[in-house]
């Protein structure tokens, strides 16, 4: 499971990158995905809409489930990856690439977690199923 040290992450298995303009990014973990299996379709917000930490604001679906993606943070949809609604199995080739939205004006980053802790969290969460 490949889990970049630059990131930080979130208990529902999105990753976030703070790029140098101040924004971020937001995507979903190679955890995630392996769980989710072969995605086949991404509902991405609308540019400018409010994000708030902890609540939905995409969502995903694969062959397996339905899911929803959690704003690791919150602040305003800056930008959208439009490739992915063609291409939804990006995700699961390349998790850190295929970045599901930027935002801006963030803020409540507390709750993110370093790639240390995320890693933990995981073996513990694969160790409870």
């Amino acid at each position: 499971m490949n889990i970049p040290a630059e990131l930080q992450y979130t208990k529902s298995h999105e990753w976030m990158q703070t790029e140098a303009d101040g924004t971020v990014r937001i995507g979903l973990t190679d955890y995630a995905q392996s769980e989710l299996s072969d995605l086949v379709f991404v509902n991405l917000p609308e540019v400018g809409d409010e994000l708030k930490a902890g609540e939905a604001c995409a969502d995903v679906e694969s062959v397996k489930a339905a899911s929803d993606v959690y704003s690791p943070v919150t602040g305003r949809v800056a930008a959208v990856n439009e490739t992915l609604l063609d291409t939804p199995q990006a995700i699961n080739e390349d998790p850190y690439g295929a970045w599901l939205l930027r935002a801006a004006d963030v803020t409540d980053t507390e709750e993110l977690m370093d790639a240390r802790a995320y890693a933990a969290f995981v073996e513990a969460e694969k160790a409870a199923k």
